[in-house]
């Protein structure tokens, strides 16, 4: 394939960044433009170090044939392939797209610790980021959940899962396949307005002023952001909460709000109590900085100058 040498040398320095030459990688691969384009670039970047998977959900008739066409496109350029299909223990609920995912990556996962892949791509780029944030936004997200996707994670111990395509624009990934004279999948999917990332994708898509490039960006430093966070508060998990014979104490004096918050979940967590939703822990929180006392997830939670966090006694019948 003929791509763009300019594209190849911007996609290998961001790949090099997450994982070094030399590494096993495996790419992830619907057929999609995005994930075309990833696999295109992949395999010109790092050649003879890919291989590529296609999860084929069985949700839709034309998945298995759209698999048959990655196939065959890996087997022109030398990339080694397989076909995984989703094997449903149970039908999928309303929530198909939630599961769908979290299927995907098990599945992934799984291929990639048999085939000794040190990572997994998939093909995330600049306008999912800036979906992301926008769905969030929404939905009341705090600077944890506007932080939007990592560039990598830990998919599992073995496996760590990475996203290069972030800092780039859909559009130039579309062209990079057209380019190459592939008919990329169209997944009509993507357009059902039962979605909410669906209704985001085509708002932002008839809007003159919001540019994806500039969320995303705004999402990266939400990101690095929380990560400070988190960095200012590993020191106050051993400093500021501490166990009495029946209680589990916090002391919140001086500290900022959101730290007082990730304080709190982390004494549920150390409590094995559920993780409240963001607006009950939000009122939770409120009422304690007054000194009241309240119950949330099993938990009876005290204000004061000192917070303390005890089992709730049960329910009366």
């Amino acid at each position: 394939m003929n791509l763009a040498a300019e594209a190849v040398e911007r996609f290998a320095a961001d790949l090099d960044v997450l994982v070094p030459a030399g590494t096993a990688i495996g790419v992830a691969v619907s057929g999609g433009p995005d994930s075309l384009a990833l696999l295109l670039l992949t395999a010109e970047a790092r050649p003879g170090e890919v291989e590529a998977a296609t999860v084929d959900h069985g949700l839709r008739p034309e998945s298995a044939a759209e698999a048959a066409m990655v196939a065959e496109l890996c087997e022109k350029l030398g990339v080694p392939h397989r076909t995984i299909v989703a094997d449903w223990s149970k039908p999928p609920t309303s929530n198909v797209q939630a599961e769908g995912r979290a299927l995907r990556y098990r599945l992934l996962n799984e291929w990639a610790i048999e085939r000794d892949l040190a990572a997994v791509a998939t093909a995330h780029h600049a306008d999912d980021q800036a979906e992301t944030l926008l769905m969030r936004l929404a939905r009341g997200a705090g600077v944890g959940g506007l932080g939007g996707t990592k560039v990598r994670r830990a998919l599992s111990e073995q496996v760590m899962l990475m996203r290069p395509l972030l800092g780039w624009r859909k559009s130039a990934l579309v062209a990079l396949v057209e380019n190459a004279g592939i008919v990329a999948v169209d997944d009509p999917t993507n357009r059902d307005p039962k979605h909410d990332r669906s209704r985001i994708r085509k708002w932002l898509a008839s809007s003159d002023w919001a540019d994806p490039e500039r969320i995303a960006a705004s999402a990266s430093a939400l990101r690095d952001a929380d990560e400070a966070i988190d960095w200012a508060l590993a020191p106050l998990l051993s400093s500021r909460i501490r166990r009495n014979s029946d209680a589990l104490v916090i002391e919140p004096f001086d500290l900022p709000r959101e730290l007082k918050r990730r304080l709190l979940l982390a004494a549920f967590a150390e409590l094995g109590a559920p993780v409240p939703r963001g607006p009950d822990l939000i009122r939770a929180l409120d009422a304690i900085e007054e000194g009241a006392a309240v119950t949330l997830s099993g938990l009876k939670l005290e204000g004061g100058t000192h917070w303390r966090l005890t089992l709730a006694p049960p329910r009366r019948a």
